[in-house]
Protein backbone atom coordinates (compact mmCIF):
# COMPACT_ATOMS: atom_id res chain seq x y z
CA UNK A 1 0.00 0.00 0.00
CA UNK A 2 1.11 3.54 -0.82
CA UNK A 3 -0.28 6.44 1.19
CA UNK A 4 0.00 10.17 0.52
CA UNK A 5 -1.00 12.52 3.33
CA UNK A 6 -1.65 16.24 2.76
CA UNK A 7 0.86 16.40 -0.09
CA UNK A 8 1.59 19.76 -1.63
CA UNK A 9 4.39 21.17 -3.72
CA UNK A 10 5.12 24.75 -4.74
CA UNK A 11 7.65 25.66 -7.38
CA UNK A 12 9.59 28.95 -7.15
CA UNK A 13 7.99 30.00 -3.83
CA UNK A 14 8.11 33.67 -2.98
CA UNK A 15 8.81 34.74 -6.55
CA UNK A 16 6.61 36.09 -9.36
CA UNK A 17 6.77 32.60 -10.90
CA UNK A 18 5.37 30.86 -7.81
CA UNK A 19 3.25 27.87 -8.81
CA UNK A 20 1.38 25.61 -6.41
CA UNK A 21 1.50 22.48 -8.56
CA UNK A 22 -0.16 20.12 -6.06
CA UNK A 23 -2.56 21.04 -3.25
CA UNK A 24 -3.44 18.89 -0.25
CA UNK A 25 -3.31 15.51 -2.01
CA UNK A 26 -4.62 12.64 0.11
CA UNK A 27 -4.49 9.30 -1.65
CA UNK A 28 -4.29 5.63 -0.68
CA UNK A 29 -3.18 3.15 -3.34
CA UNK A 30 -4.02 -0.40 -2.31
CA UNK A 31 -2.26 -3.58 -3.37
CA UNK A 32 -3.57 -4.67 -6.78
CA UNK A 33 -5.11 -1.29 -7.69
CA UNK A 34 -4.83 -0.34 -11.36
CA UNK A 35 -5.50 3.37 -11.32
CA UNK A 36 -5.93 5.40 -14.49
CA UNK A 37 -5.18 9.10 -14.02
CA UNK A 38 -6.68 11.72 -16.33
CA UNK A 39 -6.68 15.50 -16.46
CA UNK A 40 -5.74 18.37 -18.75
CA UNK A 41 -2.18 19.58 -19.25
CA UNK A 42 -0.92 21.23 -16.08
CA UNK A 43 -3.36 19.36 -13.85
CA UNK A 44 -0.50 17.89 -11.79
CA UNK A 45 -0.48 14.30 -13.05
CA UNK A 46 3.22 13.97 -13.87
CA UNK A 47 4.17 16.04 -10.81
CA UNK A 48 2.29 13.50 -8.70
CA UNK A 49 4.28 10.66 -10.25
CA UNK A 50 7.51 12.58 -9.78
CA UNK A 51 6.74 12.81 -6.07
CA UNK A 52 5.88 9.13 -5.78
CA UNK A 53 9.03 8.07 -7.63
CA UNK A 54 11.26 10.38 -5.55
CA UNK A 55 12.19 12.67 -8.43
CA UNK A 56 10.66 15.52 -6.40
CA UNK A 57 10.27 16.13 -2.66
CA UNK A 58 6.97 17.60 -1.46
CA UNK A 59 6.82 21.04 0.13
CA UNK A 60 4.25 19.74 2.61
CA UNK A 61 2.91 16.33 3.63
CA UNK A 62 4.25 12.80 3.87
CA UNK A 63 4.50 9.68 1.70
CA UNK A 64 4.32 6.19 3.19
CA UNK A 65 4.88 2.75 1.67
CA UNK A 66 3.87 -0.53 3.27
CA UNK A 67 6.92 -2.56 4.27
CA UNK A 68 6.50 -5.92 6.00
CA UNK A 69 3.05 -5.03 7.28
CA UNK A 70 3.83 -1.52 8.52
CA UNK A 71 3.96 1.88 6.85
CA UNK A 72 7.44 3.31 6.25
CA UNK A 73 7.94 7.03 5.70
CA UNK A 74 9.71 7.47 2.34
CA UNK A 75 9.06 11.21 1.96
CA UNK A 76 12.75 12.14 1.94
CA UNK A 77 14.03 8.97 0.29
CA UNK A 78 15.82 9.74 -3.01
CA UNK A 79 14.75 8.39 -6.38
CA UNK A 80 17.65 5.93 -6.78
CA UNK A 81 16.62 4.14 -3.57
CA UNK A 82 12.93 4.07 -4.46
CA UNK A 83 13.80 2.61 -7.88
CA UNK A 84 14.34 -0.72 -6.10
CA UNK A 85 10.61 -1.03 -5.46
CA UNK A 86 8.94 1.64 -7.63
CA UNK A 87 9.10 1.08 -11.39
CA UNK A 88 8.37 3.78 -13.94
CA UNK A 89 7.85 3.83 -17.70
CA UNK A 90 7.87 7.09 -19.64
CA UNK A 91 6.43 8.27 -22.97
CA UNK A 92 9.76 7.93 -24.76
CA UNK A 93 10.34 4.25 -25.67
CA UNK A 94 14.12 4.87 -25.67
CA UNK A 95 14.31 5.69 -21.97
CA UNK A 96 13.53 2.27 -20.51
CA UNK A 97 16.31 0.24 -22.11
CA UNK A 98 20.04 0.55 -22.78
CA UNK A 99 20.25 0.82 -26.57
CA UNK A 100 23.96 0.03 -26.85
CA UNK A 101 23.57 -3.20 -24.88
CA UNK A 102 22.23 -6.51 -26.13
CA UNK A 103 18.73 -7.68 -25.37
CA UNK A 104 19.99 -10.42 -23.06
CA UNK A 105 22.19 -7.95 -21.16
CA UNK A 106 19.20 -5.65 -20.64
CA UNK A 107 17.18 -8.55 -19.30
CA UNK A 108 19.89 -9.78 -16.96
CA UNK A 109 19.97 -6.31 -15.35
CA UNK A 110 16.18 -6.37 -14.88
CA UNK A 111 16.37 -9.87 -13.43
CA UNK A 112 19.03 -8.93 -10.89
CA UNK A 113 16.88 -6.04 -9.73
CA UNK A 114 13.84 -8.25 -9.37
CA UNK A 115 15.54 -11.06 -7.50
CA UNK A 116 16.48 -8.78 -4.62
CA UNK A 117 20.20 -9.41 -4.41
CA UNK A 118 20.29 -13.04 -5.52
CA UNK A 119 23.13 -13.73 -7.93
CA UNK A 120 22.21 -15.06 -11.35
CA UNK A 121 24.44 -15.99 -14.24
CA UNK A 122 23.94 -15.64 -17.97
CA UNK A 123 23.96 -19.28 -19.06
CA UNK A 124 21.87 -21.45 -21.37
CA UNK A 125 19.22 -22.00 -18.69
CA UNK A 126 18.86 -18.26 -18.13
CA UNK A 127 18.72 -17.57 -21.86
CA UNK A 128 15.95 -20.12 -22.24
CA UNK A 129 14.01 -18.42 -19.45
CA UNK A 130 14.42 -15.10 -21.22
CA UNK A 131 13.18 -16.61 -24.47
CA UNK A 132 10.05 -17.94 -22.77
CA UNK A 133 9.35 -14.53 -21.24
CA UNK A 134 9.89 -12.76 -24.56
CA UNK A 135 7.52 -15.08 -26.40
CA UNK A 136 4.67 -13.49 -24.47
CA UNK A 137 5.29 -10.24 -26.38
CA UNK A 138 4.65 -12.04 -29.69
CA UNK A 139 7.22 -9.86 -31.48
CA UNK A 140 9.89 -12.42 -32.33
CA UNK A 141 12.35 -10.91 -29.84
CA UNK A 142 13.08 -14.33 -28.37
CA UNK A 143 15.21 -14.92 -31.47
CA UNK A 144 17.20 -11.69 -31.05
CA UNK A 145 18.88 -12.04 -27.67
CA UNK A 146 22.27 -10.98 -29.05
CA UNK A 147 21.00 -7.92 -30.94
CA UNK A 148 21.54 -4.48 -29.44
CA UNK A 149 18.25 -2.97 -28.33
CA UNK A 150 18.84 0.19 -30.42
CA UNK A 151 18.00 -1.95 -33.47
CA UNK A 152 14.41 -2.46 -32.29
CA UNK A 153 11.38 -0.36 -33.18
CA UNK A 154 9.75 2.00 -30.69
CA UNK A 155 6.91 -0.44 -30.09
CA UNK A 156 9.32 -3.31 -29.49
CA UNK A 157 11.39 -1.26 -27.07
CA UNK A 158 8.35 -0.14 -25.09
CA UNK A 159 7.07 -3.72 -24.91
CA UNK A 160 10.51 -4.80 -23.71
CA UNK A 161 10.58 -1.98 -21.15
CA UNK A 162 7.21 -3.14 -19.83
CA UNK A 163 8.36 -6.76 -19.60
CA UNK A 164 11.58 -5.76 -17.82
CA UNK A 165 9.63 -3.61 -15.36
CA UNK A 166 7.43 -6.61 -14.51
CA UNK A 167 10.52 -8.83 -14.15
CA UNK A 168 11.89 -6.44 -11.51
CA UNK A 169 8.78 -7.12 -9.37
CA UNK A 170 8.02 -3.54 -8.27
CA UNK A 171 5.73 -2.73 -5.36
CA UNK A 172 4.12 -0.15 -7.63
CA UNK A 173 4.48 0.52 -11.36
CA UNK A 174 4.07 4.08 -12.66
CA UNK A 175 3.10 4.48 -16.33
CA UNK A 176 3.52 8.06 -17.53
CA UNK A 177 1.60 8.11 -20.85
CA UNK A 178 3.59 5.05 -21.90
CA UNK A 179 1.72 4.68 -25.22
CA UNK A 180 1.59 8.37 -26.21
CA UNK A 181 4.61 8.20 -28.57
CA UNK A 182 3.43 5.04 -30.35
CA UNK A 183 1.26 4.59 -33.40
CA UNK A 184 -2.30 3.36 -32.67
CA UNK A 185 -1.50 -0.27 -33.51
CA UNK A 186 1.50 -0.50 -31.22
CA UNK A 187 -0.33 1.48 -28.54
CA UNK A 188 -3.08 -1.14 -28.45
CA UNK A 189 -0.50 -3.95 -28.23
CA UNK A 190 1.20 -2.26 -25.28
CA UNK A 191 -2.12 -1.62 -23.54
CA UNK A 192 -3.17 -5.26 -23.87
CA UNK A 193 0.22 -6.37 -22.52
CA UNK A 194 -0.17 -3.90 -19.65
CA UNK A 195 -3.51 -5.41 -18.69
CA UNK A 196 -2.17 -8.96 -19.05
CA UNK A 197 0.90 -8.35 -16.89
CA UNK A 198 -1.10 -6.41 -14.27
CA UNK A 199 -3.69 -9.15 -13.89
CA UNK A 200 -1.32 -12.13 -13.99
CA UNK A 201 1.16 -10.60 -11.54
CA UNK A 202 -1.33 -8.74 -9.31
CA UNK A 203 0.60 -5.56 -9.99
CA UNK A 204 -0.22 -2.23 -8.39
CA UNK A 205 -0.33 0.27 -11.25
CA UNK A 206 -0.87 4.00 -11.73
CA UNK A 207 -1.25 5.02 -15.36
CA UNK A 208 -1.48 8.55 -16.73
CA UNK A 209 -3.33 8.73 -20.03
CA UNK A 210 -4.90 11.35 -22.28
CA UNK A 211 -6.84 8.61 -24.06
CA UNK A 212 -10.26 8.74 -22.42
CA UNK A 213 -11.28 5.39 -23.86
CA UNK A 214 -8.19 3.75 -22.35
CA UNK A 215 -9.01 5.42 -19.04
CA UNK A 216 -12.44 3.78 -19.07
CA UNK A 217 -11.52 0.42 -20.59
CA UNK A 218 -8.45 -0.30 -18.45
CA UNK A 219 -7.86 -0.41 -14.75
CA UNK A 220 -9.95 -0.79 -11.60
CA UNK A 221 -10.08 2.82 -10.47
CA UNK A 222 -10.14 6.27 -12.08
CA UNK A 223 -8.67 9.53 -10.78
CA UNK A 224 -9.34 12.90 -12.37
CA UNK A 225 -7.00 15.79 -11.56
CA UNK A 226 -7.40 19.50 -12.13
CA UNK A 227 -5.48 22.49 -10.84
CA UNK A 228 -3.18 20.35 -8.71
CA UNK A 229 -6.01 18.53 -6.94
CA UNK A 230 -7.75 15.17 -7.21
CA UNK A 231 -11.31 16.14 -8.07
CA UNK A 232 -12.71 12.66 -8.74
CA UNK A 233 -11.82 9.21 -7.38
CA UNK A 234 -14.06 6.57 -8.95
CA UNK A 235 -14.03 2.92 -7.90
CA UNK A 236 -14.29 -0.15 -10.13
CA UNK A 237 -18.05 -0.65 -9.90
CA UNK A 238 -18.92 2.95 -10.67
CA UNK A 239 -16.24 3.21 -13.36
CA UNK A 240 -17.71 0.24 -15.25
CA UNK A 241 -20.96 2.17 -15.74
CA UNK A 242 -19.41 5.37 -17.07
CA UNK A 243 -19.13 6.66 -20.62
CA UNK A 244 -16.84 9.39 -21.95
CA UNK A 245 -19.82 11.75 -21.96
CA UNK A 246 -20.37 11.03 -18.26
CA UNK A 247 -16.75 11.92 -17.46
CA UNK A 248 -16.90 15.17 -19.43
CA UNK A 249 -20.21 16.12 -17.76
CA UNK A 250 -18.80 15.50 -14.28
CA UNK A 251 -15.70 17.54 -15.04
CA UNK A 252 -17.78 20.48 -16.30
CA UNK A 253 -20.04 20.31 -13.24
CA UNK A 254 -17.09 20.37 -10.84
CA UNK A 255 -15.44 23.25 -12.71
CA UNK A 256 -18.68 25.24 -12.70
CA UNK A 257 -19.10 24.69 -8.96
CA UNK A 258 -15.49 25.67 -8.32
CA UNK A 259 -15.82 28.86 -10.37
CA UNK A 260 -19.01 29.79 -8.53
CA UNK A 261 -17.24 29.40 -5.16
CA UNK A 262 -14.32 31.52 -6.37
CA UNK A 263 -16.67 34.26 -7.46
CA UNK A 264 -18.38 34.23 -4.05
CA UNK A 265 -15.01 34.63 -2.32
CA UNK A 266 -14.19 37.64 -4.48
CA UNK A 267 -17.45 39.41 -3.65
Amino acid sequence: MLKLENIGITFHPGTPDENQALKNINLTVNKGDFITVIGSNGAGKTTLMNLISGNLTPSTGKIFLEDNGSLRNITKEPEYKRAKYIGRIFQNPLLGTAGKMSLEDNMIIASKKGWKGLRISLNNKTRQQFKEQLKVLDMGLENRLNDNVEQFSGGQRQALTLLMAVMSKPDILLLDEHTAALDPGNAEIIMKLTRKFAEENNLTVMMITHNMQHALDYGTRLLMMDGGEIILDIDKEEKAKLTMDDIVARFKAIKKHSLSNDQMLLQ
